[in-house]
């Protein structure tokens, strides 16, 4: 067998995870010698279980492996281990690195990065931050990274799209489960101008105790991690735990006094996160000075008339109904929604559900 073929077997080996996969490297030194211990050797090395060790002993058919491996091309899956060149640079020095990592479309190579991430119920407020701040660092180069996870992981990816920029979705599932489904069409797209990546073997459900994981990956991907949005409690701390584990610079957007979806961000500028409230404040750590960013004095290549300039200057981030916006300009219905689709038109504003209209950063 190919040396892939033997990291790929020793990845998929039924109740052996990645802590158990490191000891034995650690001990047998190279896949290819542990597939040939015999039993005794096995059981002297002192990590393996019976239930382990019999399912090691199990595994060991070549036939079966070459066909599985081979399978993975067939599905578009790509595989690389600890130690091959294709593996990412950024991993290789994180203390529980992955042994093993499974992608579509491209590997992270050695750029500037941002993990951008939050809660997965979040505002329309919190939405268009996600959406700006990933378009605007991505048109300027940096690439996205987060978990294509629902709310503002979804978001950041969108927005790195919108921008044709880079962005790498990070699973906490196999790299053949779309989760959560109905991500499916940024799963694919993601892949054309990025990649999807997991270190867990195809086929594996996303289930709680896999998220956690996942996370070190998103943050060790980074060079700077960018929480938008996040509760009291935030599974995103997670992340920017590991992360600090790790070094990397921690960003935060402000919020309201009070707003639920902004206590997390908020609590983590107390206890000294970077407070970020433009994208130019990511841009100024993390791009080299003197480099002029794409994004930077973007200007929407229409000009506004008198009255469109009225009704976006009433627009918020957040939804406002058409009747607000009546009695706010003091226009007839009819007239501001000719308005109101004009400016949507041009770029300038987003209707988030029937009758309720958000400004859009341009």
């Amino acid at each position: 067998m190919k040396k892939e073929e033997y990291w790929y077997w020793l990845h998929n080996i039924e109740g052996i995870g990645n802590g158990t996969i490191g000891k034995l490297v650690d001990y047998f030194y190279q896949p290819e010698e542990l597939f040939e211990a015999d039993s005794e050797s096995l059981e002297n090395c002192g990590i393996l279980n019976q239930r382990q060790k019999e399912a090691l002993l199990c595994s060991r058919e070549k036939g079966l492996i070459q066909e599985n491996y081979g399978k993975l091309a067939q599905k578009g899956i790509h595989f690389t281990y600890y130690g091959h060149p294709d593996f990412p640079e950024k991993l290789k020095n994180l203390e529980d690195h992955p042994w093993g990592l499974y992608w579509k479309g491209k590997l992270p190579a050695d750029e500037v990065s941002v993990a951008v991430v939050g809660t997965r119920t979040c505002t329309e407020y919190g939405k268009e931050m996600a959406l700006y701040f990933a378009q605007t660092l991505a048109s300027a180069g940096i690439s996205i990274i987060s978990g294509l996870a629902r709310g503002i992981d979804g978001y950041a990816h969108k927005g790195a799209l919108l921008a044709q920029g880079m962005t790498y979705g990070v699973l906490g599932c196999g790299i053949d489960q779309c989760y959560p489904p109905e991500h499916i069409e940024l799963y694919m797209k993601i892949q054309e101008k990025g990649g999807i990546l997991s270190e867990y073997p195809p086929g594996t459900i996303a289930r709680p105790g896999l998220f956690p994981m996942r996370n070190r990956l998103i943050s060790g991907l980074s060079d700077g991690i960018f929480v938008v949005e996040a509760k009291e409690r935030s599974g995103s701390f997670i992340t920017v735990d590991r992360g600090l584990e790790q070094g990397k610079l921690v960003f935060a957007l402000p919020g309201r006094a009070g707003d639920e979806y902004s206590r997390g961000c908020n609590r983590l500028i107390k206890m000294g996160a970077e407070l970020a409230d433009c994208p130019e404040d990511l841009l100024h750590h993390f791009l080299l000075s003197g480099r002029s960013p794409a994004c930077k004095n973007r200007k929407n290549k229409y000009k506004l008339e008198t009255k469109e300039e009225m009704v976006y200057s009433q627009l918020l981030l957040e939804p406002k109904h058409i009747n607000e916006l009546v009695s706010d300009t003091g226009m007839p219905a009819a007239e501001l929604m000719n308005i109101l689709i004009s400016l949507e038109l041009k770029g300038y504003v987003r209707q988030s559900v029937k009758n309720y209209f958000v400004r859009v950063m341009v």
